[in-house]
């Protein structure tokens, strides 16, 4: 395993993203987990916290192609994947692409589409790939769809459905600057903003490679079976309604290597676990009723549930 190859991936593209979204380091780091994991990243923020620059951002590093998909109420599945369109000179059908041919998606506010609308991004951030008129097209390579939402404006918005929220490898919340960090942020835009001088730092070739080495983190059997048993406590939870899939639970898995080889380590400790299993399970689980009425929320039930559950190699 090349930890080197690892963490200067890491530290050339935190370095990178640092100059646009700033003092937000942990953030960051989730979505260099989240990319080096081959997953999809749902952003849950206020506006203007710099969702879409954070994804503008990543595109830039890798030197990917980078699609806006603005969500709409009144926007079709045919906008997302595209359409067949009759040529009059060939006497066939072909296909124009729509904005999810792309390697990095932003899904701006996809809580404003219909369900219907919604659906269309389901097979793509799954098998990679889309079928239109019973025609399946491959999505380029290293594709990841990054989803915003704001988590306190309702109106006029559909729940996403609960398929689609476990297809998120996690989901993060970039949150308010603070004050020395947002004194830093009018500063550094005081003449033009740090994105137009933004440069590639890696290729996708680097990316693959990464994607591949962190499957060589060495993940034991004890704690395997932690990851196991904390999935299985939140299906038997008082206060859950629908626990965390199987998806959850390779979910956990993979993000936990990859937080360990970022952290210079080629093995997974239990640590590693509790560091990442809000941003991993916190969106892949359902309340009861009643624990919504006594305000409880899916963060503090993942925080029980970690302190419920029993670490490996842990005496008394």
């Amino acid at each position: 395993m090349d930890i080197d190859l690892i963490i200067n991936f890491k530290e050339g593209l935190l370095d990178n993203l640092e100059k646009v979204i700033i003092g937000k380091t942990e953030v960051l780091e989730l979505m260099i987990i989240g990319l080096i994991c081959n997953g999809h990243i749902l952003i849950e923020d206020v506006p203007g916290t710099g969702k879409t620059m954070l994804a503008k951002s990543l595109a830039i590093s890798l030197g990917s192609e980078f699609k806006r998909i603005q969500f709409t109420p009144d926007m079709l599945p045919s906008d997302i994947t595209g359409v067949s369109i009759y040529n009059q000179v060939t006497n066939n059908f072909e296909y124009r692409p729509g904005p999810i041919m792309a390697q990095i998606v932003l899904a701006d506010e996809i809580n404003r589409a219909t369900p219907k609308t919604q659906s269309a991004l389901l097979e793509a951030m799954e098998e990679r790939q889309v079928t239109v008129d019973g025609i399946t097209h491959r999505l380029p390579v290293a594709f990841m769809v990054l989803a915003t939402q704001n988590p306190i404006e309702y109106e006029g918005t559909f729940p996403l459905p609960e398929a689609q929220l476990d297809r998120f490898l996690m989901r993060v919340r970039i949150g308010y600057p603070s004050i020395i960090s947002e004194m830093d942020i009018l500063q550094s835009q005081q003449y033009h903003h740090p994105i137009e001088s933004l440069k590639p730092m890696t290729s996708i070739k680097i990316l693959r490679q990464i994607q591949e080495e962190i499957k060589k983190v060495y993940v034991s059997d004890p704690i395997k079976r932690y990851i196991v048993n904390i999935i299985n406590e939140t299906r038997d939870y008082d206060d859950i309604y629908l626990g965390a899939s199987p998806r959850g639970s390779l979910s956990l898995y993979r993000v936990s290597q990859a937080y360990a080889a970022l952290k210079a380590r080629d093995f997974v400790t239990p640590d590693d676990i509790k560091a990442i299993a809000i941003p991993v399970l916190s969106h892949r689980i359902i309340l009861q009723a009643a624990a919504k009425l006594k305000e409880i929320n899916s963060m503090q039930v993942i925080n029980e549930i970690m302190d419920r559950a029993v670490v490996p190699g842990k005496t008394n």
